[in-house]
């Protein structure tokens, strides 16, 4: 069994291997349907087994079409992995979509829209600013409305 250092250093070379397989290696024409990145490689400890997670930046479709291509790639980019690491065996590849960006991104919209919400509902609730150049003694107070 290997180390877990062993591993997350496995884990980064699959990831850097298969990124470059991404640019030029892989002529499938599915993956380029939608913007890919590589998010994170999960090696198990016996190094045997490989979950390589993607990040797919458009439609829905474009994403099932771009999953589609990546598992029709899954034996090319073994094969080139086994060429590309020394290895004693090349792990089994699994390509995995992740959409933790996407929950991310949709998470901080949400904090931003209620924090606007939140600004609005306190700026609504005092009183204007007094205009700029204005004497402040000039204005009305609320005892004499």
């Amino acid at each position: 069994m290997a180390n877990s250092r062993r591993a997350a250093r496995v884990a980064s070379l699959i990831k850097q291997e298969v990124s470059q397989m991404l640019i030029s290696g892989i002529k499938d024409d599915r993956v380029g349907a939608g913007m890919v990145s590589i998010t994170d490689v999960d090696v198990s400890g016996d190094l045997q087994h490989a979950k390589i997670f993607v990040s797919i930046y458009g439609t829905d479709e474009a994403r099932a079409e771009t999953m589609e291509g990546l598992q029709a790639a899954t034996r090319f980019v073994r094969s080139e992995l086994g060429q590309r690491i020394r290895l004693r065996r090349t792990p089994e590849i699994l390509f995995k979509e992740d959409r933790s960006v996407e929950r991310g991104t949709r998470v901080l919209s949400l904090i931003n829209e209620i924090s606007r919400e939140r600004e609005e509902k306190a700026a609504f609730g005092r009183p204007e600013p007094p205009e700029e150049g204005s004497d402040p003694s000039e204005m009305p107070r609320a005892e004499d409305s």
